[in-house]
């Protein structure tokens, strides 16, 4: 894509010509699409004969058939609102549902039962534009798949969107730069969970940190996404291991009646979908994305070459119309690794001796099986995740020499793991209840020289040369049971929800104690009025430490963490919800997060919680769980679904995070202690399938901690990187993050086949963003080398050097091209 190298501005003008003059050229002719799907009834999974769909503000309609199937056919081209009703259930709408020509699409939807069935014809208030569920009944939200695609600078990736949303910061306001590690309320990267149909996904980025959850690009294929929803807070006790969030992402079932695909180009990546049957009652999704950053790159004359490819596929099959069987499988090929560039500078000298050489694969594979019940559904599923993180770091990333390296990481993780989900409705009461068992395996061989021997002027010892080195091979199981019942009263108007579950494990030392982790959770909601409810919940949440944590092994060859305790949080979150219209929603939450028991470095005295966001691996080294931590604050939140062409949302999060070291009397801001975020979206639809999008983003400055300098000088040659004053952490901040990205989209509907053409601007404004300080030795004049004070070469230990900070802010300014092409 050499538009990347054309000059900003004359490439946007070249652009938007170049959609003028197609929008010109191509025939306006009325093109129609189609809608299929399945009606189910939610609390049993059983089909629903004679449901009505229809599509609103239209005459279109149709009833669902004996296998409760749906099929909307010769819809006019454009988005819709796509409603379901059936007498004794709530009525549910969809909003912003596309309609092309190129690909039918393929919609699922589910009914509730009505508490109040003999009433439910003179319901007039729809509440589809709610998230939450009795178990969740606040802290909820979700997205379509459509609001993912048309997201301004989301670039087709999950992770990006959900920074929209409240509570949510993205690691460009931490100083990451282009990571979109999530942090949610204060919390880590590595507190969230993600499951996708029901099955665990620990890997959703590439390149991603190991022992946290983020990276540079989302993994996921939103081709295949129906929706997702984010809890931060108030979880289900079927979800372990979630301290912040837990993502739920559900997948489409393929195109039942023929085969179709689409295939993206974007600035950095191509991608491919197919989808279709395979028999009568078998459909299938597959894909296969491929990136060019590496080219970009080169062609830029950038130091680094990210290169990546994914795989994703869904079968589905009906075996019987109690009974449906789903593979699924997502994975992922990493490679991290440099070049010389043609002109150096110190920035890319920092770049070339700072990061890892880096070689990952992980996979996801697993089946369910889900079966309807009297008055309620069973599902098991059987899934395998591994992953496999190789790094290698040199003194100067150009030579690959062993007695110049740094550090050596050949790393792997593997979980089998066994689930049971039981959900019955009786009398009103829903019951919940379940079972999971993980087989664990972790090997690691491991080598880091974490810092080399510092004398003072008089030549004697006062920082050691710090080694690790060590080799793991660590296999355990892991177990967990739930439970969960929740049921209404009053006619609606009050609803509660009680929840346990414990986990356990054959590792740790108190692991097998079911009383350890014993995590009761309780949430209530109460309608003040037709449209207000007044929601609340406490709960105690429990998450394993971190493989790297757990395998690491001390000098003497034992396992120097095996007495870590499960990181603990403890949630209380009360809020308002008030909905003014069908197609709006508007929140107010307050929370507090308590935390204990979290992994804190014996070498360093800092919390782990500040860690997550670098490339590479967290966690190799003895750690004690004895740290405390707490962040609190408040949210506000408005949505407007599409309605007239025209949606929306606004949030504004204030928040503290906090948490000590070894001095557990000590809290000290976290390096996500942002304070202030504000996110906005808005989107508006308007004639001839032209979509125009706009997102703007702010973060307060968050904490950062400077660098011990004299440590730095004396360190850097060898490491790469400067050391920090740890006696000082988190004491300076950065200046604050904003960003307003904007969209323009344009569709094109053929027979049988649809163009979607769009411009992404990132950072329209050219907005300075936050950027950490980066400690490097000035270069010479001809840029061959590092510039001494007396004129030598460099000595090791840096004595000759001349030190320099970069602390520039970074503009990042991304005017993109792409496409989509349904066939």
């Amino acid at each position: 894509m050499n538009f990347l190298l054309l000059p900003h501005m004359n490439r946007i003008f070249f652009l938007l010509g170049f959609l003028f003059a197609l929008s010109c050229l191509v025939a306006t002719a009325q093109s129609t699409g189609r809608i299929t799907g399945l009606v189910r009834d939610k609390n049993t999974q059983e089909p629903i004969i004679g449901a009505t769909v229809s599509l609103e503000e239209t005459t279109i309609a149709v009833a669902t058939d004996v296998q409760g199937r749906y099929r909307l056919e010769n819809v006019p081209t454009g988005s819709y609102n796509i409603k379901a009703t059936y007498l004794g259930f709530e009525p549910v709408l969809r909003y912003n549902v596309p309609v092309t020509s190129g690909n039918a699409l393929t919609l699922n939807l589910e009914l509730t039962p009505s508490q109040t069935r003999l009433q439910e014809v003179n319901i007039t208030l729809d509440r589809s534009i709610r998230a939450a569920s009795i178990e969740t009944p606040l802290s909820i939200q979700s997205l379509s798949s459509e609001e993912i695609k048309s997201n301004p600078g989301g670039n087709f990736d999950i992770s990006r969107v959900i920074q929209t949303l409240p509570g949510v910061a993205g690691a460009g306001s931490t100083g990451a730069g282009f990571r979109n590690d999530i942090v949610i309320r204060g919390g880590g990267p590595g507190e969230n969970v993600f499951f996708l149909d029901g099955i665990e996904i620990p890997v959703i980025n590439h390149f991603s940190t190991q022992g946290s959850s983020g990276g540079p690009q989302g993994i996921l294929n939103v081709s295949f996404i129906e929706d997702v929803t984010l809890s931060t807070s108030a979880f289900d006790a079927r979800y372990d291991n979630a301290l912040s969030s837990v993502f739920q992402f559900k997948q489409r079932d393929g195109n039942p009646d023929r085969l179709q695909g689409n295939v993206r180009l974007s600035a950095t990546e191509l991608a491919g979908t197919l989808e279709g049957p395979l028999a009568p009652k078998t459909t299938f999704l597959a894909s296969a994305r491929r990136s060019y950053l590496q080219l970009l790159f080169k062609a830029i004359d950038l130091p680094i070459r990210p290169n990546y490819w994914d795989f994703q596929y869904k079968v589905t099959h009906q075996l019987d119309a109690k009974t449906t069987i789903t593979a699924l499988g997502i994975g992922a090929i990493d490679e991290f690794s440099f070049a010389v560039p043609k002109e150096t500078s110190p920035e890319k000298e920092y770049a070339l001796r700072s990061n890892p050489l880096i070689n990952q694969w992980n996979y996801t594979v697993g089946a369910s099986l889900k079966r309807s019940l009297e008055n309620g559904f069973v599902q098991v599923s059987l899934s395998r995740n591994v992953f496999e993180n190789r790094l290698d770091r040199f003194e100067d990333a150009q030579y690959v020499d062993e007695t110049r390296r740094v550090l050596k990481a050949r790393s792997q993780e593997k979980e089998n793991k066994l689930r049971l989900d039981v959900n019955k409705f009786v009398g009103g009461w829903k019951f919940s209840y379940g079972a999971i068992g993980q087989y664990v395996g972790y090997s690691n061989n491991f080598f880091s020289q974490i810092r080399q021997e510092v004398r003072d002027q008089n030549g004697n010892v006062v920082q050691p040369r710090v080694v690790l080195d060590f080799d793991t091979d660590l296999t355990f199981f892991r177990y967990g049971l739930y439970g969960q019942t929740s049921r209404s009263f009053w006619q609606d108007k009050l609803s509660l929800s009680l929840g346990v579950r414990t986990d356990m494990n054959s590792f740790t030392t108190n692991g097998n104690n079911p009383l350890e982790t014993l995590s009761p959770r309780l949430s209530a909601s109460y309608s003040l009025a037709e449209r207000w409810k007044l929601n609340g919940s406490i709960g105690t949440y429990y998450r394993l430490p971190i493989y790297t944590v757990l395998g690491y092994k001390d000098a003497a060859g034992n396992y120097a963490n095996q007495n870590s305790d499960y990181l603990k949080a403890t949630h209380y979150v009360a809020g308002v919800e008030f909905l003014p219209t069908i197609a709006n929603r508007l929140t107010v939450e307050g929370f507090y997060k308590r935390y204990a028991n979290y992994p804190v470095s014996v070498r360093d005295g800092v919390s782990l919680a500040n860690q997550g966001i670098e490339f590479g691996a967290i966690g190799n080294e003895a750690v004690a769980p004895v740290g405390k931590g707490r962040a609190y604050g408040a949210e506000f939140f408005f949505q407007q679904k599409l309605t007239r062409g025209l949606y929306g949302l606004f949030s504004y999060t204030l928040v503290r995070s906090e948490f000590t070291g070894l001095n557990q009397d000590k809290y000290i801001a976290s390096a996500w202690d942002n304070r202030h975020l504000v996110s906005a979206l808005v989107g508006w639809q308007f004639g001839k399938n032209w979509e125009l999008g706009g997102k703007y983003r702010f973060a307060g400055g968050s904490p950062y901690t400077p660098f011990d300098l004299e440590a730095s000088q004396q360190n850097y040659a060898s490491l790469g990187t400067g050391l920090l004053d740890y006696d000082r952490l988190n004491t300076q901040r950065l200046r604050s993050f904003q960003q307003l990205d904007v969209r323009l989209d344009k569709k094109w509907n053929y027979k049988r086949t649809t163009l979607d053409v769009y411009l992404d601007i990132q950072n329209l404004f050219r907005f300075k963003g936050p950027s950490l300080p980066q400690y490097t030795f000035q270069r010479n004049a001809d840029n061959t080398g590092f510039a001494t004070t007396d004129g030598q070469p460099l000595q090791p230990n840096g004595s000759n050097a001349i030190p320099l900070i970069l602390d520039e802010d970074d503009v990042t300014f991304l005017p993109s091209f792409g496409f989509v092409f349904e066939f």
